[in-house]
């Protein structure tokens, strides 16, 4: 078990958290999603009430190591300052630390809150720099880190601080390790992973890890004409990971060898391009024509997915079952969508686009847990040690 701002004494104590602020902003510097700016708040409100001094710091985009005022914070902190119902301190430095921010800091008084400028406006923040982790330390008595989006990324502000200050988590990240870890390592069985997303190179890691811990595995999306390839079937156009047609064909056999149920879709939506509007069909998964390109799955894979759903204990699901981001091929994501938050099984959405889907489908909030950090829920789901959380002390 890691420490958590429940475990410490931080009243009067200046505590610096790393958040995820990584919002999207549209050309007016609006911010057009507040999710990750909302999932901060449960932390910052009980740091502010036990009377900490808030240091806040976080990265935006890809600055790559360059004041970019495209990047600013600027906009989070305005945000956040309604969010927490008093005035967030703000200073614009290029330097991210410089005298103003370390006046700033100590002008604090309990429960008020300063927000640093982009971390990432520093070379040495993903470089995981010694000098500048000293630098975000010296502003601060207690690290705390809440950004499950960055665990997985051993920089300045997530691994290389603690070295110079206590270490332990916020409710944010307290809650990514106890869904995730839970699912994985102490699930309600029949336990359930759903894959789906565009190359099978990308989660070889994933599905090895989870073939020794699942009762049955899903294989949906892009991935799964690799898998259909690796069979014999045509896939005409459909996106293609050729560098893992054998992987494809052994991990399907590993999973026979282990006894774990490998669901491939039985049927797809295809079409004649890659376009909303493009004619499409509906064919079983070995009768695919060339030319044709499968764009979602089909209403045979639909029932049959939805079946195992109902029947699981736990499902981990991470990647969308077709382009749902075209209406007219949506409806095999949706319909799994609608099928977790019909089950009474715990669902836990790992993040990207499959917690995009879920938003997008108004589902949200019938979901046991959506994680933060695609990436990081990704690495995580693959038995990798998180750099961010590591450094967290244990109790």
């Amino acid at each position: 078990m890691k420490k958590t701002i429940k475990d410490i004494d931080v009243k009067g104590k200046r505590v610096i958290v790393r958040c995820d602020f990584n919002v999207p902003i549209d050309e007016q510097g609006k911010i057009t999603d507040e999710t990750r700016i909302t999932a901060s708040l449960p932390t910052l409100r009980y740091l502010a009430g036990q009377g900490a001094k808030l240091i806040l710091m976080s990265h935006m985009g890809r600055p790559d190591g360059e004041p970019d005022m495209k990047y600013t914070l600027k906009p989070v902190a305005e945000r956040l300052s309604v969010h927490l119902g008093q005035p967030v301190v703000f200073v614009s430095s290029p330097d991210v630390v410089d005298d103003a921010v370390w006046a700033a800091a100590e002008a604090l008084a309990p429960g008020q809150a300063l927000l640093l400028e982009n971390l990432r406006f520093r070379k040495g923040e993903t470089k995981n720099d010694a000098a500048f982790s000293k630098e975000l330390a010296g502003l601060a008595d207690i690290y705390v880190n809440d950004a499950f989006g960055t665990a997985h990324r051993a920089h300045a502000s997530t691994a290389g601080i603690a070295d110079y200050l206590p270490a332990v988590s916020g409710f944010l990240i307290e809650k990514e390790v106890q869904f995730l870890g839970e699912a994985i390592e102490h699930p309600r069985h029949p336990l359930l992973a759903i894959l789906g997303g565009a190359k099978v190179g990308d989660k070889i890691s994933v599905i090895e890890n989870l073939l020794g811990k699942v009762d049955g595995l899903i294989i949906g999306g892009g991935m799964a004409y690799t898998f259909f390839k690796a069979r014999g079937y045509e896939t005409g156009s459909s996106i293609l990971d050729e560098k893992n047609l054998e992987l494809a064909a052994s991990l399907e056999k590993k999973a026979k060898e282990k006894g774990v149920s490998l669901l491939l879709p039985e049927d797809m939506k295809a079409a004649r391009a890659f376009d909303n509007e493009a004619e499409s069909a509906y064919f079983d998964a070995d009768k695919l024509p060339p030319g044709w390109m499968g764009l979602d799955i089909g209403p045979k894979s639909v029932k049959r997915f939805a079946e195992a759903v109902a029947s699981a204990g736990t499902v981990i699901w991470n990647g969308p079952m077709g382009v749902f981001e075209m209406p007219n091929f949506a409806q095999g994501t949706r319909s799994l969508a609608e099928a977790l938050a019909a089950s009474d099984a715990v669902t836990v959405i790992g993040g990207g686009d499959s917690a995009a889907a879920v938003e997008q489908f108004g589902l949200a909030g019938k979901m046991s847990h959506i994680s933060t950090g695609g990436g990081a829920s990704l690495e995580f789901l693959e038995g990798k040690i998180l750099p961010g959380i590591a450094v967290i002390e244990d109790k």
